[in-house]
């Protein structure tokens, strides 16, 4: 159990709660359990894996007291990087975009985080952005010094992911419920390894799918494209995800994900974005083909209220 009073804001992060959707799966098909992760400080599951790369980097030596690190980020990331560092004393400097909901631009700056805004093509996600992107990252290394947590390689996150895991797991058998079918979209694939991971270690030998934007079907065809789905869809071949890691891959209409952030907020409470939005379609598409007495579980990434200012919840 927490403590009544904890010593860190950090020591918040995780414990989140899974709950069943009620109102907006087809009948006869499997129930839909989501993992809540606007319960997070920065209202993200990106809290976990920022706080497990800077205590991963502590612990080695890479990340002495007073170096600068710095990422490049579609957003999340950025955001709870600039808060695990504003907490833990470490200048920030973020690369990101124009891309990204000035949401999340706004808040990487609260925390006081340094931005270099890369301007994309008419708003759009691609692969060539995340390139630019990177160059930007290897000129702050060189002229800084500063420590590139490098999220698409770097293994410490699994350990922050591998605890949700290991939540849903704890959460669903005492629930009386076995996890049949996991599914999210892949970003930088650590989510997505970590839970599976975690979950067929706890019991639950869930069939594991990963999502990505049909627009940008890597996974599933081997090729990127534009797109507007933050966090995932980079045109990359992740790292983190290991063959061995997921069981199949899917892609989910952008279109069809977008029309479901509504209802998902009205009908069930869920206020999140779009790729939460993406992760609720494909776990219902499942639901719908495993059929009533199963379970899919998946993962409503961040708050809804990061996306207000874009056309998501726009009627």
């Amino acid at each position: 159990m927490s403590p009544v009073i904890s010593s860190s804001v950090t020591e918040t992060i995780g414990g989140t709660a899974l709950v069943r959707l009620a109102h907006i799966v087809p009948e006869g098909a499997a129930q839909v359990l989501v993992k809540l992760e606007s319960g997070n400080p920065t209202g993200s599951y990106k809290d976990r894996m920022a706080l497990a790369i800077i205590e991963g980097a502590e612990r080695d030596g890479r990340l002495r007291p007073g170096r600068r690190v710095v990422e490049f980020t579609g957003g999340s990331t950025g955001s709870s990087l600039a808060f695990v560092c504003a907490v833990k004393g470490y200048p920030l400097s973020i690369v990101t975009s124009d891309a990204f909901s000035p949401e999340k631009l706004r808040t990487m700056r609260a925390f006081g985080a340094e931005l270099t805004v890369v301007p994309s093509e008419e708003g759009r996600i691609t692969p060539a952005l995340f390139d630019r992107m990177r160059e930007e990252v290897d000129r702050i290394v060189e002229r800084e010094d500063a420590f590139w947590t490098d999220q698409f390689n770097n293994t410490d996150a699994l350990a922050g992911y591998e605890r949700m895991g290991r939540e849903i797991a704890g959460q669903a058998t005492a629930g009386g419920v076995t996890v049949d079918a996991f599914c999210a979209g892949v970003g930088t694939g650590g989510m997505l390894a970590g839970v599976a991971a975690a979950l067929r270690a706890g019991g639950h030998p869930a069939r594991v799918v990963a999502l990505e934007p049909a627009s940008s079907p890597m996974l599933t065809r081997g090729h990127g494209g534009p797109h507007r789905v933050e966090g995932i869809g980079t045109g990359m071949v992740m790292p983190l995800l290991t063959p061995g890691a997921y069981d199949e891959a899917r892609t989910v209409d952008e279109a069809e994900a977008r029309r479901l952030a509504l209802p998902l907020a009205r009908l069930e409470g869920v206020f999140a974005g779009t790729s939460s939005a993406v992760n609720v379609a494909g776990a219902i598409e499942l639901a719908r083909e495993l059929g009533a007495g199963r379970s899919v579980v998946t993962v409503a990434v961040d708050t809804g209220l990061k996306y207000l200012s874009g056309d998501l919840y726009h009627e």
